[in-house]
């Protein structure tokens, strides 16, 4: 190790082997955040004799451990078959290091199935939430929005979206330090007649239940990018669906912007004209800037990386693990989720004993 481990600091444990890129990569990342200011300690897990000869040619990594994982999860591995044999694989035993304190947060470039259920079959659900939820950092007009779920629930009814909402809050609130976030369910329109009974029961209940929460209501797809709420609830069908669109959009444009400024003499002229506007652009669109799904629900920190990350998007990932790792967003959402429900539950009861009484009444 580099230097003994300093009181109150945040440790992160990185699936070094997971990903297409491979582990190279993954180091290279983690020396680009230190770079931009990490303050963590790295625990890379994965196999030492690929890791050591590349850790001792990087100067840049700052305080580091390995911890050695004889095999690596593939993409096609099953997650059942990871959790009930994947046990010397480094994706698991970097979601067990959090679990055994070793670790504060977790980051994996890998199988996405099989990191969730290593996840939740290591660290558990946080007391009151159903189903864990996977988050997309949004790019908008105004910054950025969270948008959950994204492909961890293929459908959700309205007590697990009331969940995802005040997840999402909380973990908006503690990335980005806004105080009251606000919230809106996707839906396909903004009135309060649109959609089907399930969201417009899940609306009605943040509306009663949870009176703290700065809920607006439906938004639609539109809006995502438009920045107009904070926070996007959804089930994880329409989120991944609505998620790849948007990318493959982002991709399309940047294209058609590469193949006009390439097009001409003096279209490549202007292009070296608007060198730093175009750079501008790029980071501003570039999805390595915002890399890393984390999966909200879990009693642990567990940031999801894209499989094909660069140093960059790596970078980006294990500097949010390592934020997260440092707030006490967790504790909140079981409190929020408990007090929630209890309320709601109570409505419940009340609007079934005013009903009886009504048609007593008749």
């Amino acid at each position: 190790m580099n230097g003994d481990k300093p009181s109150k600091e945040i440790t992160v444990a990185i699936d070094a082997m997971g990903g297409d890129n491979g582990p190279a990569v993954v180091v290279d990342g983690v020396a680009h955040a230190v770079s931009r200011g990490l303050k963590a300690n790295i625990l890379f897990v994965g196999d030492r004799e690929i890791l050591t000869p590349l850790l001792a040619d990087h100067r840049g990594v700052g305080r580091f451990n390995i911890l050695h994982a004889g095999s690596v999860v593939s993409m096609t591995d099953k997650p059942m078959h990871v959790v009930r044999r994947g046990h010397d694989t480094s994706m698991w035993k970097a979601a067990e290091a959090v679990k055994t304190g070793d670790a504060d947060a977790v980051v994996s470039c890998g199988n996405t199935g099989a990191l969730m259920a290593v996840s939740l079959f290591q660290l558990k659900k946080i007391a009151g939430i159903d189903r864990p939820a996977v988050t997309a950092l949004w790019p908008t007009q105004r910054g950025r929005t969270v948008v959950l779920d994204v492909g961890a629930n293929v459908e959700a009814d309205e007590n697990q979206l009331v969940q995802f909402a005040i997840m999402g809050e909380a973990f908006f609130r503690a990335l980005m330090g806004a105080e009251k976030p606000t919230v809106g369910l996707l839906n396909v329109g903004a009135e309060d007649l649109k959609g089907h009974d399930l969201i417009r029961k899940a609306a009605r209940v943040l509306r009663e239940a949870d009176p703290e929460m700065a809920f607006k209501g439906f938004v639609e797809g539109n809006d995502i990018s438009g920045g107009v709420v904070d926070v996007v609830v959804t089930d994880g069908f329409t989120g991944n669906v609505a998620l790849k669109s948007a990318e493959g959009a982002a991709r399309l444009v940047g294209r058609w912007v590469k193949e006009t400024l390439n097009g001409t003499l003096n279209a490549k002229l202007g292009a070296l004209l608007m060198a730093p506007g175009l750079k501008k652009l790029k980071d501003r669109i570039d999805p390595s800037s915002v890399n890393g799904g984390v999966f909200l629900g879990i009693n642990g920190v567990v940031v999801k990386s894209h499989g094909g990350s660069d140093a960059r998007g790596v970078a980006s990932a294990v500097k949010m693990a390592a934020s997260l790792a440092q707030a006490p967003f967790r504790d909140e959402v079981a409190q929020t989720v408990a007090s929630v429900m209890a309320r709601s539950d109570a409505l419940a009861r009340r609007r079934e004993a005013e009903s009886d009484v009504t048609v007593a009444a008749q």
